[in-house]
């Protein structure tokens, strides 16, 4: 038995070797069964990343007031919320970095080194994603390999996707050739998959549209991944670690009414008041609202399936709709009793509520009656690989799996959409709106990656392209100034 020099832990054992990949993982869903720490995403996080997009507003009208400035690119850096998100996802890699640490521990007390490869590649996929994030928003950030701070410079944007990419490309050879929730090991954790996905993303941050048909079209050609049958489905509990997710965060009640329950705080989406079809399911917040843009966008496009799964609507947001000649009449599926027969009521803090994040209240486990309580929280998916594909190849890079309209059809095809006989890339755009509305600021940053400031300025925002990142979190300046010495 090998000991830890001042402990008695032993850096021989496989299953503590996989129970330093776990601490890692534990950096998603905060959480654990076995304790009350709460180290995963927080509520504002997530929607921090996504608010500037024009698919989603604030909400939340009459509080967090900075945070509907941020909607409006109107900055304080003094805003708590940016100063939680750069901590918490830099927290986030620094002990993802140390479990890294960790696992070398396990290779030199005899562990096998193959399986190490395996969960110190995991490790550089979760710390790939995190910095992926930090640099989207902030632009030029540290990089952290190590756990020396002192090391540590600020690296441009295209430096830090230039990064996450080659990690990735590290990383792949070493992980489970498999489908996220084909992994018996780790249910639902990081495959080469995951990987490929990331690392296209960072090179369309870059970009370098040949470097993500390449990635995408390697998840495509796998033939691993199908698109959920059922669109309004796949946000729910039947969506949970379908064939479709790359990557969750993965929450759970364990099935029963009391005790432990590892849960987002999805109570930030929900509307203020409804009537539940399960008496005594609790409300939210009101923040984080489908624009009515996005909405008049999809009723434009004769999007039923996307739309009633996307927004849950008001009377009073229903109305506000007819306000517009072009949709004075609306179809009969415009309504503000969801599918399940949840109904959504007027709120004093928006007009309409996110679907995404919505969780029927009939899907709640019998004695869990807080907002969305057992629901899953999607990373990435296959949807957004196939038009990942799809933009790359449109913009000119040479097919790898197939054509761009191929690609865009599967995704129309689950929308009950007619299918194309080709595609450009402004439709590609489109489609990519249509689908990942309210995910993750996948709009936001389209936009801005193509310097479409037009798209970007509406309901009365004027957005330009000095506004694309946020300004380092004031708690904070002092330290990133001194990296950029």
């Amino acid at each position: 038995m090998q000991l830890d020099s001042g402990s008695s832990f032993d850096y021989t054992s496989p299953e503590g070797a996989k129970g330093a990949v776990m601490g890692a993982y534990a950096t998603l869903s905060g959480k654990r069964a076995s304790d009350n720490g709460d180290v995963g995403f927080g509520w504002e996080q997530i929607p921090l990343i996504s608010v500037r997009g024009d698919d989603v507003n604030s909400g939340g009208k009459g509080d967090q007031v900075p945070f509907t400035d941020t909607d409006n690119y109107s900055y304080d850096q003094s805003y708590w919320m940016y100063d939680s998100l750069w901590k918490i996802l830099y927290e986030r890699v620094v002990q993802v970095t140390a479990q890294m640490n960790e696992l070398e521990k396990f290779r030199a007390g005899g562990v096998n080194s193959q399986l190490i490869d395996q969960y110190v590649a995991e490790c550089k996929t979760l710390r790939a994603f995190y910095t992926f994030q930090i640099s989207r928003v902030w632009g030029r950030v540290p990089v952290m390999e190590v756990l020396d701070q002192s090391q540590l410079t600020l690296r441009t944007k295209d430096d830090v996707m230039s990064w996450v990419s080659s990690q990735m490309d590290e990383s792949v050879p070493s992980l489970p050739d498999a489908r996220p929730n084909q992994r018996t090991d780790i249910r639902g954790g990081v495959t080469k998959y995951t990987a490929l996905a990331i690392k296209a993303m960072a090179n369309l941050e870059l970009k370098n549209y040949q470097g993500v048909a390449d990635a995408t079209g390697q998840i495509i050609n796998s033939g691993k991944f199908t698109l959920f049958s059922d669109y309004y489905e796949l946000f729910k509990t039947p969506g949970k670690l379908a064939d479709e997710n790359l990557l969750e965060i993965q929450y759970s009640d364990f099935g029963v009414g009391a005790g432990n329950n590892v849960k987002h705080l999805w109570d930030f989406y929900g509307p203020t008041s409804w009537t539940p079809s399960v008496t005594g399911a609790t409300a939210g917040w009101g923040f984080y609202e489908p624009s009515l843009k996005y909405i008049k966008f999809m009723l434009g496009r004769n999007e039923q399936k996307r739309l009633v799964t996307n927004v849950l609507f008001t009377p009073a947001g229903i109305n506000k709709i007819k306000e517009d000649p072009n949709f004075s009449t609306l179809p009969s599926w415009v309504s503000n009793v969801t599918p399940d027969n949840d109904q959504i009521n007027n709120s004093d803090r928006a007009f309409f509520f996110s679907g995404k994040h919505y969780l029927p209240s009939n899907q709640l486990i019998p004695g869990r009656l807080s907002y969305g309580s057992n629901k899953n929280y999607i990373i990435t998916r296959y949807a957004e690989v196939l038009l990942m594909y799809a933009e790359a190849v449109a913009r000119g890079a040479s097919p790898t799996a197939g054509s761009a309209v191929d690609a865009v059809n599967k995704v129309r095809d689950r929308a009950n959409l007619g299918l194309l006989t080709s595609v450009t890339a402004d439709q590609v755009m489109d489609e990519k709106y249509a689908e990942l509305g309210m995910e993750w600021g996948i709009r936001y940053f389209d936009m801005v990656r193509l310097g479409n400031t037009a798209a970007l300025s509406y309901d009365g925002r004027t957005f330009t392209m000095d506004k694309q990142f946020l300004p380092y979190p004031l708690a904070q300046l002092e330290r990133i100034q001194s990296l950029d010495k």
